[in-house]
């Protein structure tokens, strides 16, 4: 049975309510996101938190307003906040994040999102499961929508996809005149194809940035790049 709590090296997240659990996703996308200059931030779709924390402890001074539409994962990232060293510079939301754009008037340096991705594959019986993996609750659509209205002219959108999904969701951006800038290929082991890509979008065009990172050696064990990436955080590391 998995634990229900999952414990870093500043801060442990407890993961008993929430529809999902902390991933190598939300870790990969926390310890990515570039948090430099960074005055206010969205977290979209928060879950337990984990990846506010994670920003909150790479950047102390700003603050994050963490958004979840079902309300225990939202009571548990409160909880999880609460008894973190950064308890005054997170605020969880318990909102869908359609309601919170329409009604934010702050602008975004960084707004960061694991979002709901899959939109045709078998539902999940579990019913929480489903409204955190599935786009019905947040389509790429009001979601874009969303960051257009939120982001600052200088701000920076991350979000972290499965490959196919992720290349359909910067080729919507653009028509929002949202624009990648830096894209991460993730592939779990040399020579296997892409897992997920890391996404960077921005208001005004530049070149894209492309890079790979590897998850795992051929024996298994992990790669430098991907312990310098999350050092910070992981106990083993």
């Amino acid at each position: 049975m998995a634990n229900d709590y999952f414990k870093f090296k500043q801060f442990k997240v407890l993961q008993r309510k929430s529809a999902m659990r902390v991933g190598t996703d939300s870790v990969l996308l926390g310890a990515w996101a570039n948090v430099a200059n960074v005055i206010n931030a969205i977290d979209v779709g928060t879950g337990t938190g984990v990846i506010a924390l994670m920003l909150a402890q790479r950047n102390p001074l700003m603050k994050i307003d963490a958004v979840e539409l079902d309300s225990d994962s939202a009571a548990e990232a409160t909880d999880n906040v609460t008894r973190s060293p950064w308890a005054s510079s997170i605020n969880v939301v318990n909102m869908a994040f359609q309601d919170f754009a329409n009604q934010s008037g702050k602008a975004y340096e960084l707004i960061v999102s694991n979002p709901p991705y899959f939109n045709n594959s078998l539902k999940s019986p579990l019913a929480k499961r489903t409204l955190t993996r599935h786009t019905e609750s947040l389509p790429y659509h009001d979601l874009l929508l969303g960051v257009q209205h939120l982001l600052a002219h200088n701000g920076r959108f991350c979000g972290i996809f499965p490959y196919s999904e992720g290349n359909v969701f910067i080729a919507q951006a653009s028509t929002f005149g949202l624009y990648c800038t830096h894209k991460v290929s993730i592939v779990t082991k040399p020579g296997k194809p892409t897992l997920r890509i890391l996404v960077q979008l921005e208001k005004e065009r530049q070149p894209v940035t492309e890079t790979e990172l590897t998850i795992h050696n051929p024996d298994g064990t992990y790669t430098k790049e991907y312990k310098q990436l999350t050092s910070e955080f992981y106990l083993a590391f």
